[in-house]
């Protein structure tokens, strides 16, 4: 299984993801990346991200990615951040559209499928990101579970 976390500049929440799912699935056979769709190419992550993944205990490290056909080609799921992104990844790979999702609409969280970005310099509003962040990997973890790794 190879998974595709998304987001827009892949600075903070899809490489959060990424590092908490590989940290959640570490004894499973499951590969996972992260890019952006409006990424600059080799930017670190964000320093609050960097300090929520060091309390947790994960050592990270990272340098962000724009989304290209390669990365789309690899993935089996790719999972987004917000419905918009979503959108934007259907535009650019119609021919991939069946393994494309939001992280939440994927778990089952129709109602509200977006991980919205941390607003400004208040480390607890990333620390609220990652806590969501992490409901959904906890979901989405039992829920590939269920569809035999």
């Amino acid at each position: 299984m190879r998974i595709l976390f998304v987001c827009s500049a892949n600075t903070c929440r899809s490489p959060m993801a990424e590092a908490l799912f590989k940290e959640q699935a570490k004894y499973q056979n499951i590969e996972v990346r992260s890019a952006g769709v409006s990424a600059l190419n080799g930017d670190p992550i964000l320093s609050y991200v960097q300090s929520i993944l060091e309390e947790r205990g994960i050592n990270y490290s990272h340098q962000s990615q724009r989304i290209n056909a390669e990365l789309m080609e690899w993935a089996n799921l790719v999972l987004t951040m917000t419905k918009t992104q979503k959108y934007i990844l259907l535009a650019m790979f119609p021919e991939i559209g069946k393994q494309i999702f939001t992280l939440k609409e994927f778990v089952g969280e129709k109602e509200n499928p977006d991980i919205n970005n941390p607003k400004g310099s208040d480390l607890s509003s990333y620390r609220q990101c990652a806590e969501e962040i992490t409901r959904s990997l906890d979901r989405l973890l039992e829920k590939l579970e269920h569809i035999a790794l």
